[in-house]
């Protein structure tokens, strides 16, 4: 949103496809309409910036400087010829490199089953925002009905404004936990416990980027000021390891941990719960990037996210990134990014004398540069340590959608040499249901004792088989 914003106003046409209804994306959220939603923003942090750039953005498409896309699903991403080449930068993302003439053009899912709808659209230049999805560590219980993300807990409330139980434990690692539990309170539920795996002193090395990033350690202590006000607690280096209950979560088994993440023996207690809100961070969503062969680099969090230069280009001619996919860091830096992003992708399609004399790319690189300094720092800190293995029981499903267990994981890595996640999935079927590996990926390849690797898909989502054959032969 705030780089198309930015190109439409630098002169560009933009087309936005957007996989959502509304602009928003995963973090602002909007309740449906028929909820009855009095006040939406009260669920959101920083919904006054957002605000303003949504009426900027509806605004420019009013004026027709940008298409607005909603429902549209970007599956793919392929080289188009020249005569095809169509408005200049879309938000569906070589170093230094030109934009190539031939231009890109973007296949889509339009809108929803049954009516759904082959699109296609053109462009010189593409701006990848896809964003970053949640990480799950599996343990012994996680598949009872009642445990969900920690961040679908917040999607649910904030787009659904229902709970996910009344008396909800917080659990994983990763500053989100503190937010999902404040506002889960502040709507009526009882938080007993935020269970948090990582210790906060891991942020003593990282002083001089806490430092310079005021803003982020006054919001930091908002958050503890909502869980004092609430009475929630705050355990430390703790972990969920069992969930407990027959037909629905009753009850968790929470761990002291030490360093590494391994449960300490004798430790464990009970906490009852009809609700567990878990996740261990976010996962960069790289698909449609990777698919293009751009590169990717190991992040500080375990991760993998795309190489970016200093103006948010890929390594791959013509594209562009902005958001989670060059890092997990929240929506301020994506925002500066994405805007940073935009003024990049002028200054490439337009000759410089037209371009517009102003020091605010220089602004947003430095903000960008201090902002990206706190994320790693956050990353690093809640980078889950090679233990958490450890609370895996054998017979502990690992792939939910092709009810995987751990032992037999740990057989293929054990016995039959599988090095890496794909040769896992070769061998036990882990990662080849419906979420294709988002949900067990992490812990395959921990399992496995193989580092995490971006896969190289040719779908980024499901695709109808007659929106495949009605391609043109040219992009098959």
């Amino acid at each position: 949103m705030a780089a198309a914003v930015t190109a439409a106003g630098l002169g560009l046409r933009v087309a936005v496809l957007d996989a959502g209804e509304r602009p928003g994306g995963q973090y602002y959220r909007h309740p449906a309409p028929g909820l009855g939603a009095a006040r939406p923003e009260a669920l959101h942090h920083g919904w006054a910036e957002f605000a303003v750039r949504e009426a900027a953005l509806r605004e420019h498409v009013e004026a027709g400087r940008i298409r607005y896309l909603p429902h549209h699903h970007v599956w793919t991403v392929v080289r188009a010829g020249a005569a095809e080449a169509g408005p200049g930068c879309t938000g569906s993302g070589r170093a230094g490199g030109a934009v190539p003439t031939a231009g890109w053009v973007l296949h889509a899912v339009a809108g929803h089953a049954p009516d759904e709808r082959a699109a296609a659209v053109t462009a010189r230049a593409v701006l990848i925002a896809t964003g970053a999805y949640e990480r799950h560590l599996p343990f012994p219980g996680w598949t009872l009905p009642g445990v969900v993300g920690a961040g679908g807990a917040q999607a649910m409330l904030k787009g659904g404004l229902v709970l996910p139980g009344r008396r909800v434990v917080v659990a994983g690692s990763g500053p989100l936990l503190l937010a999902v539990a404040g506002s889960l309170a502040a709507a009526g539920a009882t938080v007993p416990a935020v269970v948090e795996a990582a210790a906060y002193t891991a942020y003593a090395g990282q002083v001089p980027a806490l430092l310079r990033n005021p803003g982020k350690l006054l919001e930091a202590a908002s958050y503890g000021g909502a869980l004092a006000r609430h009475h929630v607690r705050l355990l430390t280096r703790h972990a969920v390891t069992e969930a407990h209950g027959t037909g629905r979560i009753e009850a968790v088994t929470v761990a002291r941990l030490d360093r590494d993440w391994r449960p300490l023996p004798g430790t464990a207690r009970r906490i009852p719960c009809d609700a567990l809100a878990v996740g261990h961070g976010l996962v960069p969503q790289l698909e449609l990037a990777t698919a293009l062969g751009c590169a990717t680099r190991p992040g500080p969090d375990g991760t993998v996210a795309l190489v970016l230069d200093a103006e948010q280009r890929t390594s791959v001619p013509g594209v562009w990134s902005a958001g989670e996919t060059g890092g997990v860091g929240g929506a301020h830096l994506a925002l500066t990014e994405g805007e940073l992003a935009a003024y990049s992708v002028a200054a490439a399609l337009r000759p410089a004398a037209d371009r517009p004399r102003t020091g605010r790319p220089e602004r947003l690189a430095r903000r960008r540069a201090r902002l990206r300094a706190f994320a790693d720092a956050m990353a690093a800190a809640h980078r889950p340590g090679e233990g958490w293995t450890g609370w895996l029981r054998d017979d502990a499903v690992v792939c939910r959608c092709e009810e995987v267990p751990a032992g037999r994981i740990r057989e293929a890595a054990g016995d039959l040499g599988a090095r890496d996640a794909r040769t896992v999935k070769l061998l036990t079927r882990a990662g080849m249901g419906w979420c294709q590996g988002r949900m067990c990926g992490p812990a395959v390849a921990a399992l496995a004792g193989a580092e995490p690797a971006a896969d190289r898909r040719p779908f980024s989502c499901p695709v109808p088989l007659r929106d495949l054959a009605e391609l043109p032969a040219t992009d098959r």
